[in-house]
């Protein structure tokens, strides 16, 4: 997604103009799905959650985004991962729902996590630790959403939280070993 272009289509789009939409679209699609797809390609053959479902899930908390005031693609992306991380969490609930119970694996934060019923438990549990995180601090909750639910880089991350480069790698770093004694019980 070229950034200024897709900037300039998002600030016509909020003026109102509805050409800049078709315009939009297929640049928000394909980025979506690049971001997707890092997500899901650790997953096994015939998993139900398909790159395509899950752009269509993100795609459809995103289409009535004109209600938000968006800035820039940054921004733009800020949404796609929360719209990213509540699709996910939702998957997962509904495919653990009948697993409750039993310890909690370790996961790296550093890769996608496979969506799989085996692996629901986990992801459900970086969720509710990442709202535990988000009361200490929101910066480091929210670095953690950007980069490991939408799958964004740390220079995307710094320019949709405000900050320095080195501001969010150091915020991923704090937040990877709070989130690793969260989930461990430590």
């Amino acid at each position: 997604m070229p950034i200024r272009d897709a900037t300039a289509l998002l600030i016509e789009w909020r003026g109102g103009n509805r050409a800049a939409v078709d315009e939009l679209f297929p640049l928000i699609y394909d980025e979506l799905r690049r971001r997707a797809h890092r997500h899901l390609r650790r997953q096994p053959e015939g998993h139900t959650l398909t790159t395509t479902a899950l752009v269509h899930e993100v795609y459809l908390k995103l289409i009535d985004v004109k209600r938000v005031p968006l800035e820039d693609r940054s921004h733009f992306l800020a949404l796609a991962a929360t719209a990213m991380r509540h699709v996910l969490v939702s998957y997962a609930r509904r495919h653990w729902a009948t697993k409750r119970g039993g310890g909690r694996a370790a996961m790296s934060l550093d890769e996608a996590p496979p969506l799989t019923t085996e692996r629901a438990e986990q992801l459900l549990a970086i969720h509710e630790a990442l709202d535990k995180l988000a009361k200490l601090n929101a910066r480091l909750s929210r670095t953690v959403e950007l980069r490991f639910f939408g799958g964004m880089t740390v220079e995307e991350v710094a320019e949709a939280l405000g900050v320095a480069s080195s501001t969010v790698k150091l915020d991923w770093q704090k937040a990877k070993v709070w989130l690793y004694h969260e989930l461990r019980g430590s």
